[in-house]
């Protein structure tokens, strides 16, 4: 200890600045540890992970002996850092040095024991040579979402008829506390509506409702749920729920923000598995570890495709170690999120400050993820695999040609030598440093490909490789118009072929490497400063996974687990979610301390306990929730209830919702007709404002889909990360670059005129007024009523008839002094109406497509 510091500690002993008082530790230690995290014993905590607030470090400390000796400040090497007089040795080494107030507070922490909370008091103050690891706390935390999952039994209540099963059960028993009362059930119609619209994504047509209407059988209801729930378009809907905690979009992201032409594969997997109803704990396993399961087949590692998702930057002045280290802390943070609802993201830099959650926990979990490598795998749909293989020698030999005709094979070995060379020797040729560099962004695994042997090649990698030097040649051809011609020539020829040439689809998979790396924590975050050596595991204060503790196959069983209480809880909460409006627990994206404690605990344990003895089957609990008495709820507000449950967390009521940004589109398309229901398949390219696909750095060539794939659900709409399809975002769809568990819903003007004036909503509009002149009978009240009955799902009340009557009348009368707004409005003739009449449906359309009632699900 410095003399400095000596003397400032003799003076705070003499003036009685120490606390006599007992110092507790989660009341007056831990918050300095908190707010000064940088505090440690010496450097050494940068490459250990010390955390002072837990007894086991701090009695270890590192390689200058023990942080804490209990009962011995003076002699403690963090009463020393702390007080010492100057950089490198004070600590913490920025922000501000701590006060005297709390520096008098850890000696007396220590000289009194150093009690962590949760310890005995000492009788007497053991030294670092004699403390053993049973002395160490247990790591188990007594936060109630990490507590295993007990089955609660239902409670009793006094209007038990009023239930339906055993979720009404609770809700009733706090609503009864409360002295509340449920809500009577909607009608009957409103009820087809949000069941359709929260099964599989659209209203229900006509002669649904008419049907459901004239079915008097008890069990109507429970059937028309089956119905849904068979429906090929549940997987459409629920597809849209889980791909938002993918983060799943058509692009990489970023700067160059590259087109991935095959991300939809993953996709189609996510929809045909829900279908299925794949139990979730196997569509767990297959998405994060599909690859490693015995015989994996082609769709079991297309399912691996979930961590796929991270962004990926092309820029060539990156480092590719860089933008791999982003990629494995983006896949460590989605899993975390999606299946255990935590923040790990916290602890990259520094242990979580609120969870326990340290950094080495967090790298850890990193490690499972940085022994696998990106892979491009064939993954034919049906039907593509005849074509392809009847196609393919003509294509290969035709591609031959096309090379050796050009003279490619001599100019690419030259190519691959100086590209080689200086892979190997950088500095020596910096334009060919810039074309390794450009080539390692741009064509993923390049390096490896143009080390190995031409003969070692798959025909895929040689065929990459040589698309790749085709479309860059420099700076070979630098200075030689001649060559650049012919390989401009070539580019075009190359074109040609593939037009006419038959593929198979590709699909974005991960591989187990054969060489895994190491794993290490790294210092604040920073992937060029390795710390200790640490090898793949689960957070220490949740049960570790037994056997394969090492691959992502463990890790993806025990998230699936009884030993793991988070996934089953996190999971029915985010089903609840969807179809309540709020979680159980709020906050569905962070079940730690800092989340909201659920409104509902033992229902919250009771799902999640009914998940799991189900086989983990998510239809199952979807029609548990929606069969309940407290999901056909009325969503009226009453006035009692508005004041005293503004936000329905008792759920004495059910919850009006804004429809999604792709519900939006799709009820539009739907209400008018004009829907297209082909499940699957590629992303495709509705209209949206010109300039849009311009905003990027390089402008995205968006060619509008034609035909049937103009009117596709939302769900298939091409999604670029730096230029969203405008519609989506005005409607608060996610952004895509990280996981989103919850979206954020506003009410802007902008959606109003979405719904006016977008090239979609015009022609949901034009295609609502053919239904009415087509379907309806000609009377003016009956295709007023069919109207309002074919976009809300109701009949019109008396009041809003007249309205719409009246408006339809001053439509007419406005478009017969201008016929040419009459004309653009309905540039077609129809039979049995004219084309004022025509347009005349078309502006009243256009009013009930704006109606909130339009966009909200009751």
């Amino acid at each position: 200890m410095s003399v400095w510091a000596r003397g400032w500690l003799g003076f705070l002993l003499s003036a009685g600045l120490g606390h006599a008082q007992e110092v507790d530790f989660r009341r007056d230690i831990e918050p300095i540890f908190n707010n000064h995290c940088h505090i440690c014993h010496g450097p050494q905590q940068q490459t250990s992970g010390l955390r002072l607030d837990r007894r086991e470090d701090g009695l270890r400390g590192g390689y200058s002996g023990p942080a804490i000796l209990p009962g011995n400040s003076a002699e403690s090497l963090l009463f020393q850092r702390v007080t010492a007089d100057k950089p490198p040795l004070r600590m913490p080494p920025v922000g501000e040095a701590l006060s005297a107030d709390q520096i008098a507070k850890l000696r007396t922490w220590i000289d009194q024991g150093a009690n962590w909370e949760g310890e005995a008091r000492p009788e007497s103050h053991p030294t670092a040579a004699t403390t053993t690891a049973a002395t160490a706390p247990s790591t188990q935390s007594q936060h109630w979402a990490f507590q295993p999952i007990e089955r609660p039994a239902p409670p009793s209540v006094s209007a038990r008829a009023w239930t339906r099963n055993e979720i009404d059960l609770f809700v009733l028993a706090r609503l009864e506390s409360e002295a509340m009362a449920p809500s009577p059930e909607a009608a009957r119609l409103t009820l087809l509506r949000r069941l359709s619209l929260d099964l599989i994504g659209v209203p229900p047509d006509p002669a649904e409702s008419a049907e459901f209407l004239a079915d008097n059988r008890p069990d109507a209801y429970e059937r028309q749920v089956d119905r849904l729930l068979g429906s090929p378009h549940f997987g459409e809907k629920w597809g849209r729920w889980w791909l938002d905690l993918a983060h799943y979009a058509d692009s990489d992201g970023y700067e160059k923000d590259q087109v991935r032409p095959f991300a939809w594969r993953y996709r189609q997997w996510v929809i045909e598995a829900l279908n299925r109803d794949m139990a979730f704990d196997q569509f767990t396993v297959e998405q994060l570890a599909g690859d490693l399961l015995p015989g994996a087949t082609v769709e079991q590692r297309v399912a691996t495709g979930f961590l796929r998702q991270t962004l990926t930057n092309r820029e060539a002045g990156v480092s590719r170690e860089e933008i791999r280290f982003e990629q494995l802390v983006d896949r460590t943070n989605t899993a975390s999120t999606t299946w255990l609802g935590l923040t790990a993201g916290c602890a990259q830099c520094h242990d979580h400050k609120y969870d326990p959650i340290t950094q080495k926990d967090y790298y850890r979990l990193l490690t499972y993820f940085d022994r696998a490598e990106e892979e491009n795998i064939e993954a034919p749909l049906p039907g593509e695999m005849g074509p392809y293989l009847r196609a393919r020698p003509d294509f290969e030999r035709s591609w031959r040609e096309l090379l050796e005709t050009h003279g490619i094979p001599p100019l690419q070995a030259e190519w691959e030598a100086e590209m080689l060379s200086a892979l190997r020797n950088p500095g020596r040729k910096t334009d060919w440093d810039f074309a390794v560099s450009m080539m390692q962004a741009l064509l993923d695994h390049g390096a490896r490909m143009l080390e190995m042997e031409p003969a070692r090649r798959t025909r895929r990698e040689q065929e990459l490789l040589s698309r790749y030097f085709t479309a860059r040649p420099a700076p070979l051809i630098v200075a030689n118009q001649e060559l650049a011609a012919k390989f401009k020539e070539l580019r075009a020829r190359i074109a040609e072929l593939d037009a006419k040439s038959a593929d198979v689809t590709l699909a974005m998979t991960m591989r187990e490497l054969t060489n895994p790396p190491k794993g290490y924590l790294r210092v604040r975050g920073d992937y060029r400063r390795k710390g200790i050596e640490l090898d793949a595991g689960t957070p220490e204060f949740l049960p570790l996974p037994v056997g394969e503790a090492n691959s992502r196959l463990a890790l993806a069983r025990w998230l699936v687990s009884r030993d793991n209480p988070l996934t089953a809880r996190v999971t029915v909460n985010r089903v609840w979610q969807e179809l309540f409006g709020i979680g159980i627990v709020r906050t569905s994206e962070d079940f730690g301390t800092q989340g909201e404690r659920p409104s509902h605990p033992e229902l919250l344990d009771w799902l999640a306990s009914e998940f799991r003895d189900r086989d983990w089957s998510l239809k199952q609990i979807i029609r548990t929730m929606v069969t309940s008495a407290t999901y056909r709820q009325s969503s009226r507000l009453r006035a009692e209830d508005g004041v005293r449950d503004p936000e329905n967390r008792l759920l004495a009521r059910q919850s009006r919702l804004r429809l999604k940004a792709e519900l939006v589109r799709d009820s539009a398309l739907a209400t008018s007709g004009l829907l297209s229901t082909t499940i699957g398949g590629k992303s495709i390219r509705p209209p949206q404002p010109p300039g849009v696909a311009e905003l990027g750095y390089e402008a995205v060539k968006w060619i509008e889909s034609s035909g049937e794939d103009r009117y596709r659900r939302g769900l298939y709409v091409h999604f670029q990360r730096q230029s969203p399809y405008p519609q989506m975002m005005n409607f608060d769809a996610p952004d895509s670059l990280v996981v989103c568990s919850r979206r954020r819903t506003s009410n802007t003007p902008l959606q109003a005129l979405n719904l006016l004036n977008d090239p979609v909503f015009f022609e949901a509009a034009q295609g609502l007024a053919v239904r009415i002149l087509q379907e309806a009978p000609p009377s003016l009240d009956a295709r007023v009523e069919f109207g309002f009955r074919a976009v809300l799902g109701r009949p019109p009340t008396p009041s809003e008839k007249k309205r719409l009557t009246q408006h339809y009348a001053t439509q007419q009368a406005i478009l017969e002094q201008r016929p040419e707004d009459a004309a653009d409005l309905f540039p077609l003739s129809w039979e049995g109406a004219g084309a004022l009449e025509a347009a005349t449906w078309v502006g009243l359309g256009r009013v009930l497509l704006n109606l909130d009632e339009f966009v909200t699900r009751e």
